[in-house]
C-alpha cells in the first residue's frame, strides 16, 4: 500500500496541475481502490480486462439492430447464440481460452479456497 501512496503521489506532482478533477477521484475513491491491490497481479488482469466482454457486446447489438425486430424471445435468444458460436467457428477456441484464463483461475482458486467448484467437461 505505501508504494501505491509513493506512485500515486508521483503522479499528482507530475500531472496534479494539469488534472486535478482526476486526482480528487483518485484521492475520493482511494479507500475503494486499495482492496484491488491485495489481489494476486492475474486477478487484477482478469477485472481489468473488459475488452472481450466489450466486443461481444457490441457483436451482439449489432446482429440486434440489422434484424430489427423478433418474432419472439425464443428467436432473440437463437440470433444471440449463433452470434456467440460465429466467434469460435472452429471450436478451438477453448484451447486459446485455458492458456488466458489458467493461471487466473489458479489464483481465484487459491484466493476463494472452496468456493470455486470445478466442473467436468464431456
Amino acid at each position: 500500500m505505501a508504494s501505491a501512496e509513493a506512485r500515486f503521489a508521483d503522479f499528482t506532482e507530475t500531472w496534479g496541475d494539469r488534472y486535478p478533477a482526476i486526482i480528487r477521484l483518485w484521492r475520493n475513491a482511494w479507500e475503494e481502490f486499495i482492496p484491488f491491490l491485495d489481489y494476486d497481479v492475474e486477478i487484477r488482469k482478469v477485472i481489468c480486462t473488459t475488452n472481450a466482454i466489450e466486443s461481444l457486446n457490441a457483436r451482439y447489438r449489432r446482429a440486434v439492430r440489422a434484424r430489427g425486430h423478433f418474432p419472439s424471445e425464443e428467436a432473440a435468444l437463437k440470433c444471440l447464440y449463433l452470434v456467440t458460436r460465429a466467434l469460435d467457428p472452429t471450436g478451438r477456441g477453448r484451447a486459446r481460452w485455458m492458456i488466458r484464463w489458467k493461471p487466473a483461475l489458479n489464483a481465484l482458486a487459491i484466493t476463494f479456497e472452496g468456493r470455486l467448484t470445478p466442473t467436468t467437461t464431456n
